[in-house]
C-alpha cells in the first residue's frame, strides 16, 4: 500500500508543478476569442462553462481504458504504478493539452488537419484514414464492453449471452441518437453527472483500500512481471505494459476527443484545467484501480468478493458490489458503464466531424449530419454483427486498438514537437519530443513482436523500434535545418 500512496502523492504534486510549466511553454492568451464564439453553430461549436467542459472531457477520454487497462496492467505488479504516474504527467497530459490547445488555435480543427498543418499533406491523409479507423474500433469495442457489464448485472433477462446482445442493440441505438444531437442537448446535460459517478467510484474505492490496507506488492519487492497464472505470465514489461495501460497513461484516442471540447472552450486560460487536468484525473482513477486489482490478484481479494474469474468486467462488478454496498455499487457500476458508453458515442461523433471537415460539409444541417453518419454506423454495425457471432473477435479488435492507440499518440507528439520547434525555442520542444521518441520505440517494438503484428523475436523488435525512433528524430532535426536554410 505504501507504493500506491507514494505514487498517488507524486502524481498529484508532480502534475500541479509540471502542468504549470507546460502551460507556460504554450503561453495561452486569455484575450484571444475562441472558436466557441467565432464559429458558434448550436450543434458542435457551443460555448460552455469550464467546469462542464472539464467533466465532459474527462468522461469522453476515460472509457474503460483507465479501468480495464489498469486491471490488466496490475497483473504486471507495481511497475504499473510507475507507468501510470510518469506516463500521465510527462506524456499523456502533455499530449492532451497540446491537442486541445492547437485545436483551439486552429479554429477547432480535428487531429488530421492539425497533423497536416505541421507534418504535411501526406501525413494529413494518413492521419485521416488512421484516426477514422481507430474511432470505428473504439466505437465498436465500447458498444460491447458496457454491454458485457450490463448483461452480467441483468442476466436474469435470459442467458448471459442473450442479455449481452440485447444491451448491445440498446447501446448502439443510443449512439446513433447521441452522435446526431447538438453537443449541449444530451452530452452537455447528463455527462457531467456520469463523470461524477465515475469520480465517486474512484474515491470510494480509495477509501476502502485505506481501511482494508491490504498486503499488495511494493516497489522494493521487485519491478519485474509479477503476473500469476494469467495470459500475461512471462510477457516482457517492455513493451507490453505500455500498450496494456494506455488511457491511464497516454492515449492517442484522446487526440480525437480534445477537438470536440476545444469547440466549446470559452477562454484559452482554461486549457490546463480542462485538457491537462482531465488526463491527470484519469491517471488517478487508473492508479486506484491498479491498486484495487493488485489486492484482487495478489492478496486474496478475488476470493473475498467471490469473483468467478479475473476478467476486467468481472473484477469491476464483483468489487463494486461487495465493497460499496447496494447504493455505492450502483453508482460505481453506473460510472464504469457510462464511461465507455460516453466515449463510444463521442468516438462516432468525432469520426463524423473529421469526415465532415475533410469534405467541407457543414454540420449545422441535420441532413448533412445524416449523410456523414449513416455510412459510419453501417460499417460499425457490420463489425458488431460479425464479432457478436465470434466473441474472440473483440479480443482481436482490442489488441489492434491498443497498438493503434499508442501509434496515434506518437504522431500527435511529433506534431506538437514541430509546432514548438517552429516557435523558435530551441529547448521547449523537448517536453513533447522525449515522450514522442519513447512511444515510437514502444509502438514499433510491440507491433514487431505481437501475434497481431510481425511475430519477431523480442530483441529484434527492440532494435527495430530504436531504428525507427532514430529515423524519426533525424528527420525532425534535418527538416528543421533545411527550413532554416530556405529562409
Amino acid at each position: 500500500m505504501w507504493s500506491f500512496l507514494i505514487s498517488l502523492v507524486i502524481l498529484i504534486a508532480g502534475s500541479l508543478a509540471y502542468g504549470k510549466f507546460v502551460e507556460k511553454v504554450f503561453n495561452p492568451d486569455g484575450n484571444r476569442t475562441t472558436p466557441a464564439f467565432t464559429k458558434t453553430d448550436g450543434v458542435d461549436y457551443v460555448p460552455m462553462p469550464a467546469w462542464k467542459v472539464y467533466m465532459i472531457q474527462f468522461l469522453n477520454i476515460a472509457g474503460t481504458g483507465p479501468i480495464f487497462g489498469a486491471i490488466m496492467g496490475a497483473k504486471f505488479g507495481p511497475a504499473s504504478y510507475l507507468w501510470i504516474v510518469f506516463g500521465s504527467i510527462f506524456a499523456g497530459a502533455v499530449h492532451d493539452y497540446f491537442t486541445g490547445m492547437l485545436s483551439i488555435r486552429q479554429g477547432g480543427a480535428g487531429i488530421p488537419d492539425i497533423v497536416g498543418l505541421y507534418l504535411g499533406k501526406p501525413a494529413r491523409t494518413g492521419m485521416l484514414a488512421f484516426s477514422v479507423i481507430l474511432l470505428l474500433l473504439v466505437g465498436t469495442v465500447f458498444v460491447y464492453s458496457p454491454a458485457m457489464i450490463l448483461g452480467d448485472i441483468a442476466g436474469f433477462m435470459g442467458t448471459h449471452k442473450s442479455s449481452v446482445m440485447i444491451w448491445v442493440f440498446i447501446v448502439f441505438a443510443y449512439y446513433i441518437i447521441a452522435t446526431l444531437l447538438p453537443v449541449d442537448k444530451l452530452i452537455g446535460r447528463i455527462y457531467p453527472l456520469f463523470a461524477f459517478s465515475l469520480l465517486f467510484m474512484a474515491v470510494a474505492l480509495c477509501v476502502c483500500l485505506l481501511l482494508k490496507w491490504p498486503s499488495i506488492p511494493e516497489f522494493w519487492q521487485g519491478l519485474g512481471n509479477r503476473a500469476p497464472e494469467t495470459g500475461i505470465q512471462g510477457q516482457n514489461i517492455f513493451p507490453c505494459l505500455f500498450i496494456t495501460i494506455a488511457c491511464g497513461a497516454i492515449s492517442g484516442f484522446h487526440a480525437t476527443q480534445s477537438p470536440i471540447m476545444a469547440r466549446c472552450v470559452t477562454n484559452e486560460k482554461n486549457g490546463r484545467q480542462i485538457f491537462y487536468g482531465a488526463m491527470i484525473t484519469e491517471g488517478i482513477v487508473a492508479l486506484i484501480w491498479a491498486a484495487v486489482s493488485s489486492y484482487f490478484f495478489f492478496d486474496g481479494g478475488m476470493a473475498e468478493v467471490g469473483a468467478s474469474s479475473g476478467q476486467a468486467p468481472i473484477v469491476v462488478t464483483s468489487v463494486a458490489r461487495n465493497w460499496l454496498g447496494i447504493t455505492g455499487g450502483v453508482l460505481a457500476i453506473l460510472g464504469v458503464v457510462a464511461a465507455p458508453i460516453t466515449s463510444g458515442d463521442t468516438a462516432f461523433r468525432s469520426a463524423r466531424l473529421i469526415i465532415a471537415d475533410t469534405i467541407r460539409l457543414n454540420q449545422k444541417n441535420k441532413k448533412n449530419r445524416l449523410v456523414v453518419a449513416i455510412p459510419i454506423f453501417i460499417i460499425a454495425g457490420l463489425m458488431l454483427w460479425y464479432n457478436i457471432e465470434d466473441e474472440n473477435g473483440f479480443n482481436v479488435i482490442w489488441r489492434y486498438f491498443g497498438w493503434a492507440n499508442q501509434a496515434l499518440a506518437c504522431f500527435v507528439l511529433w506534431t506538437a514537437s514541430v509546432y514548438l520547434r517552429k516557435r523558435g525555442n530551441s529547448k521547449a520542444h523537448l517536453i513533447t519530443l522525449i515522450p514522442a521518441v519513447f512511444m515510437t520505440v514502444i509502438s514499433t517494438w510491440y507491433i514487431s513482436i505481437d501475434k497481431i503484428g510481425f511475430k519477431l523475436p523480442n530483441l529484434w523488435g527492440l532494435g527495430l523500434g530504436i531504428l525507427v525512433a532514430i529515423a524519426f528524430t533525424w528527420n525532425f532535426y534535418y527538416s528543421w535545418k533545411l527550413s532554416k536554410k530556405e529562409k
